[in-house]
């Protein structure tokens, strides 16, 4: 979620609330912020080949300051190929320091709208491990490249020296800023998805914004097309690693499975409750394809389609299984976020051993196996911060406006209990409406707020 205008603090107190309920660290021990300024004084090592003489660039959110990707494309007859460097954060990292004691206790790194809890701390995360403008930074460079029907391969991991030559913000870019060839490998890229039968659900982030009076608005902003194209390069960049690693039989997989019949005949319903056309011959990720972001039924569906699925997951390497991202249509991997990310670095360091010839060191294999319970409670911790943001946010939004009815479309049910979707705003709350079904649209009156809870109470008009 964008960061929320609160000049009159109105959420301050909730968002306290919400760091205290899930324990979000405040800063780093004082042994970390030492052992992390120790590193952030590391130099490159001879291993670092130099290539500050490329014009790599960084795309992120204008206030980003931990850039994990740099990037530049050139094309090499038919081919487009991506050079990709990542943070190095294992250059500065060692196994079993009191840096990487704590990114395993914290896994990644948790946002809220008043700041973040970083995996890493600020002296390596938003300066010397940081693919900022202002100095040579080593990275890992993968080199994959992209063929015209949108065929990927690895060619080359290697530590190097790059230079960024400028950060650019996805809502001030201009495309001439960028590669010459940055919209036709998207292009291609998502030509390639569409082949393979692949839908990503990205749907659009809720924002709050204040609108005077200590009143707000929450509303859904779509994905600018820049950031749309940029996450082609770490899409491409993760399916070629993971190949790579697949083949060589090691690794750390992002998993996903479908939705299961129950949830595929509830998302029928919210589809025919939001008023989306759907016919019965045409598949879940054929009609996501169909989807406007900027259409807030769209969008709410969209929503409902990322709830429905199970959730992503990580599995270590297992020799006779295929592991797959259904949501992707692929085998792909994590590796591209290091400083967001705790698996991502044990990725990063399996792809730079099996690209160069050596067996993947044993204290990484073993992370492979330790990870997938680590991730997936920070990743919950994550789920449930933001789904605490949006509640609060909600709350603040319709703030004095009880007695009000809103029309929404009930999305599933457990016995009386509805969740609904309200059809005028992007606001997702319960209901008691007795016998229910999804894809009923029902009229629900506001009948109060609780504000520390972050609970809305609607009860059906009439």
């Amino acid at each position: 979620m964008k960061a929320i205008h609160d000049p009159s603090g109105a959420l301050a107190s909730g968002l306290a609330a919400i760091r205290a309920q899930f324990q979000v660290p405040e800063g780093f021990p004082p042994e970390v912020l030492a052992a992390a300024e120790l590193a952030a004084g590391k130099i490159s090592g001879p291993e670092h080949v130099d290539r500050t003489g490329e014009p790599f660039v960084t795309l992120d959110p204008a206030t980003s300051t931990d850039l994990d990707q740099a990037f530049h494309i050139e094309a090499s007859g038919s081919d487009l190929i991506l050079h990709y460097a990542i943070a190095d954060v294992a250059w500065f990292v060692g196994d079993g320091d009191p840096v990487d004691t704590e990114a395993w206790k914290r896994g990644e790194t948790q946002y809220l709208p008043d700041g973040k809890a970083g995996l890493y701390p600020p002296a390596l995360a938003e300066r010397a491990a940081s693919l900022l403008p202002d100095g040579p930074r080593p990275a890992v460079v993968f080199t994959v490249r992209l063929g015209p029907a949108g065929e990927l391969r690895l060619d080359a991991a290697r530590r190097a020296l790059i230079r960024s030559r400028a950060k650019f913000a996805y809502d001030s870019v201009r495309p001439d800023q960028l590669p010459a060839d940055f919209a036709r490998f998207a292009e291609r890229m998502n030509t390639a998805e569409a082949a393979r039968g692949a839908a990503r659900v990205d749907p659009p982030e809720q924002e709050v914004e204040a609108l005077g009076g200590g009143r707000y608005a929450l509303s859904f902003r779509p994905l600018l097309p820049s950031e749309r194209a940029n996450a082609t390069l770490s899409l491409a960049t993760n399916l070629a690693i993971a190949e790579a690693l697949q083949k060589a039989g090691t690794g750390l997989f992002r998993v996903m499975a479908g939705p299961t019949a129950a949830a595929m005949a509830r998302l029928r319903s919210t589809a025919q409750g939001l008023g989306l056309d759907w016919p019965k011959q045409m598949d879940l990720k054929t009609l996501e394809r169909t989807l406007d972001q900027r259409n807030p039924h769209h969008a709410a569906f969209m929503l409902a389609v990322r709830r429905a699925g199970g959730g992503a997951g990580y599995a270590p390497w297992i020799a006779g299984v295929t592991p797959w991202h259904e949501a992707i249509a692929a085998t792909y991997a994590h590796a591209t976020a290091p400083l967001r990310r705790l698996a991502d670095r044990y990725v990063i360091r399996a792809t730079l051993a099996i690209a160069n010839g050596r067996a993947v060191e044993p204290e990484v294999e073993a992370a492979f196996q330790r990870l997938p319970a680590v991730m997936a409670k920070a990743g919950a911790l994550s789920g449930q911060i933001e789904r605490a943001v949006i509640d609060l946010a909600e709350t603040v939004m319709l703030h004095g406006r009880e007695g009000e009815t809103f029309r929404a479309c009930v999305t599933d049910t457990d016995g009386d209990s509805a969740r609904v979707q309200l059809l005028d705003l992007p606001v997702v709350a319960r209901a008691r409406v007795a016998g229910a079904t999804p894809g009923q649209r029902v009229c629900l009156n506001l009948t109060g707020i609780d504000s520390k809870q972050r609970r809305l109470q609607f009860a059906p008009a009439g």
